[in-house]
């Protein structure tokens, strides 16, 4: 819990993603499975009125999945 509230991690993982999405290495549609919720989510939030997250938690959290599923996948480190 208290790695998930440090901004330390948060700002790796960040830097983590804006690699992965310029790399050449990862497959476009591997790209797209992470931006276009993110983007939905962040354009579309009243889509989901009733839902109590907050756009940024919506955000970590994919951010999160999407770097160490495209890390596993690719081996990149």
């Amino acid at each position: 819990m208290r790695k998930l509230l440090s901004l330390r991690h948060w700002q790796r993982t960040f830097v983590r993603i804006f690699q992965l999405l310029r790399s050449k290495d990862v497959s476009l549609l591997d790209k797209l499975v992470f931006s276009v919720p993110v983007f939905l989510y962040w354009v579309l939030p009243d889509v989901m009125p009733f839902m109590p997250i907050d756009d940024i938690a919506v955000t970590m959290v994919l951010a999160e999945w999407f770097a160490r599923r495209m890390e596993s996948k690719y081996n990149i480190k």
